[in-house]
C-alpha cells in the first residue's frame, strides 16, 4: 500500500533477497545439479581425477592404436626373435618375432571388453536380486539371500575351472572360437561377482524404503514397481557405481589369471594375461616379454581402483571435500 512503512528493515531485506536471484556478492546464483556437484567433488580427489585421464588414454590407445601402429599381431619375423625394445619394435618381440606393442594393443581391447562386460553382468544380476530381496519380505527375501550365501560359499577358482572344462567346446562350436570363449569367460566371471552387489543393493533398499519421500509416494498411491524405479533405485546407485568400478578391476585380474593358467583365450588371440603366460619361461633372457603386459594390467587395475575411491568420496553426501 502506498505510504505504508515496512514492519522491519530485516523483513524487507529478506523479502527482496528471496524475490531476487542475485546473491550478496552481486552475481547470479545458479542451481547445481547433484551430478554436477559430484563431478566437482570428484575433481578434488587428485589421484582419482588423473587416473580417469590415464585410463581414458589407455582406452583410446587400445581402440585407435592399431590404426596408427599397423603391424600385424601374428606377423612372424624369426630374425627378430626375442628382440629387446628398439625403434622398429618399441616393446620388443616374442620368441616368434611377433611385435609385442601390436599384440598388447590388440589384447587390451579383449581384456578391457571382458572387464566391462563381466562388470555389467554382475551389476545387472546383483541389482535385480538385491532389489527383489530389498523390496520383498518373508520367504522371498530369505530365499534370495540363501541363494546369495550359497554362491558366496562356493570355491570360485575350482568352480570356474570346472565350468570352463564343461562348456568350452560346446560354446566354441556354437558361437565360434573367439566369441564362444568370450561369452564363457564373461559368464563365469560375472556369475561369481554379483553377490556383493546384491547384498549392497538389499541394504540400500532396507534403508531407503522407510524414508519420508518413499512413504509420501506410497501414501499418494504409487505402486511398488514405481516406488522402486522412480524413488528407491535411483537413490541407491551411488554405492553400486563404486562397486562396479571394483568389479571391472577384479574381472580383468580374473581373466588374466585364467589366461595365465592356459584356460582363457587360445595362444593366437593375445590378451594381456595370455602374453604374460607365454613370457613366463623367458624371464631370464627376455624379461620385457612379461614385463610390459604386467605393467599394463597393473596400471589399469590401479587407475580403476583410484577412480572407485574418488567416486566413493564424491557420491557420499556426508563426506566434506
Amino acid at each position: 500500500m502506498a505510504g505504508s512503512t515496512p514492519e522491519s528493515a530485516t523483513a524487507e531485506a529478506s523479502a527482496s533477497a528471496a524475490a531476487s536471484p542475485i546473491g550478496v556478492s552481486g552475481k547470479a546464483t545458479a542451481s547445481v545439479s547433484p551430478w554436477q556437484d559430484a563431478w566437482r567433488r570428484f575433481k578434488r580427489h587428485r589421484l582419482a581425477y588423473w587416473s580417469l585421464w590415464l585410463l581414458g588414454f589407455m582406452v583410446l590407445a587400445v581402440l585407435l592404436g592399431p590404426l596408427v601402429w599397423k603391424v600385424g599381431v601374428n606377423d612372424v619375423d624369426l630374425l627378430a626373435s626375442l628382440s629387446k625394445p628398439t625403434l622398429k619394435h618399441p616393446l620388443g618381440t616374442d620368441d616368434l618375432g611377433r611385435d609385442l606393442l601390436a599384440r598388447l594393443l590388440y589384447g587390451g581391447r579383449i581384456s578391457l571388453a571382458v572387464g566391462l562386460a563381466a562388470m555389467l553382468t554382475a551389476v545387472l544380476v546383483g541389482v535385480l536380486i538385491g532389489a527383489l530381496a530389498g523390496i520383498s519380505k518373508g520367504w522371498v527375501d530369505a530365499a534370495l539371500m540363501w541363494l546369495t550365501d550359497l554362491f558366496l560359499s562356493l570355491p570360485q577358482l575350482p568352480v570356474l575351472l570346472l565350468l570352463i572344462f564343461l562348456f568350452r567346446e560346446p560354446l566354441k562350436q556354437t558361437f565360434g572360437l573367439e566369441l564362444g570363449i568370450f561369452i564363457l569367460i564373461v559368464a563365469v566371471i560375472g556369475g561369481f561377482r554379483w553377490m556383493p552387489v546384491a547384498r549392497l543393493v538389499r541394504a540400500q533398499f532396507f534403508s531407503l524404503r522407510e524414508k519420508e519421500f518413499v512413504e509420501a509416494a506410497r501414501a499418494l498411491g504409487a505402486s511398488t514397481p514405481r516406488q522402486v524405479t522412480r524413488h528407491i533405485l535411483p537413490n541407491s546407485l551411488g554405492p553400486v557405481i563404486v562397486a562396479a568400478t571394483i568389479d571391472v578391476a577384479a574381472a580383468i585380474i580374473a581373466e588374466s589369471t585364467l589366461s595365465f593358467l592356459g584356460l582363457g583365450f587360445p595362444p593366437d588371440i593375445p590378451t594381456w594375461g595370455r602374453i604374460l603366460y607365454d613370457g613366463r619361461d623367458y624371464l631370464d633372457i627376455a624379461v620385457h616379454w612379461a614385463l610390459f603386459p604386467g605393467i599394463a594390467i597393473f596400471i589399469t587395475v590401479l587407475t580403476i581402483n583410484f577412480i572407485g575411491d574418488g567416486l566413493r568420496d564424491a557420491l557420499d553426501p556426508r563426506r566434506v571435500l
